[in-house]
C-alpha cells in the first residue's frame, strides 16, 4: 500500500462523531515521501498532500512506522518510546488519532 493510499484509508475511517466541536491539523512528515496533512474542523476531515502553515501536530515518521500504525500491527505510542516516531507541537493529540480514526 502507498503512503497515499494510507491516508485515503485513514480518510474513509474516519469517525465524525468524535470530531465534533474540533478544529485541528495533524501533519505527517514521512520521510522518504511527500508530507500530507489532516484537516478535522467539527466532524470533517480533509486530506491534503503538502504542508500546513500552522499544524496542530506534526508527526515524522517514515512510511512502513506509518503502515503499521494504520494498520494496527505497530503500536503508536511503542513506535514514539522506540525512536521511530517523533512529535513536534501538542503531543497530547497525537493520542487522539485513535479515536478519530479507526485502525487497523
Amino acid at each position: 500500500m502507498s503512503v497515499a493510499q494510507v491516508f485515503e484509508k485513514l480518510e474513509q475511517n474516519f469517525n465524525a462523531d468524535a470530531a465534533q466541536g474540533l478544529d485541528l491539523v495533524f501533519q505527517f512528515d514521512i520521510e522518504d515521501d511527500k508530507t500530507y496533512n489532516l484537516e478535522i474542523n467539527d466532524g470533517t476531515c480533509k486530506m491534503n498532500e503538502g504542508a500546513h502553515d500552522d499544524p496542530s501536530v506534526t508527526l515524522i515518521m517514515n512510511s512502513e512506522t506509518l503502515q503499521g500504525i494504520v494498520s494496527g500491527e505497530t503500536d503508536g505510542m511503542q513506535a514514539f518510546m522506540a525512536g521511530q516516531l517523533r512529535a513536534e507541537g501538542d503531543m497530547m493529540l497525537a493520542t487522539k488519532l485513535g479515536e478519530l480514526f479507526n485502525m487497523g
